[in-house]
């Protein structure tokens, strides 16, 4: 009996020590995905915050533009 047991254990143990380096791999692939996904994130939010101040600077403009554009209606209609 011992002499079948110790071969199956044997084959086990390497079955085992197979599937978790493969797990070990999976895990090193999925940290790195990780890592670059993380990188990609921080850009994303750095664009955003970017866009969110050049919308914030377009508002900016365009209220001085129209508060310009109604301060010459309102004397031509003043002189109308």
């Amino acid at each position: 009996m011992l002499d079948t047991a110790l071969p199956k254990l044997e084959q086990l143990i390497e079955q085992l020590i197979e599937k978790n380096s493969a797990l070990n791999e999976n895990i090193i692939r999925l940290n790195s995905q990780n890592e670059e996904l993380a990188s990609q994130v921080k850009q994303l939010e750095d664009d955003n915050e970017n866009l969110q101040l050049e919308a914030l600077e377009q508002e900016e403009k365009h209220a001085g533009t129209l508060s310009k554009i109604n301060a010459i209606v309102g004397r031509l209609e003043q002189d109308a």
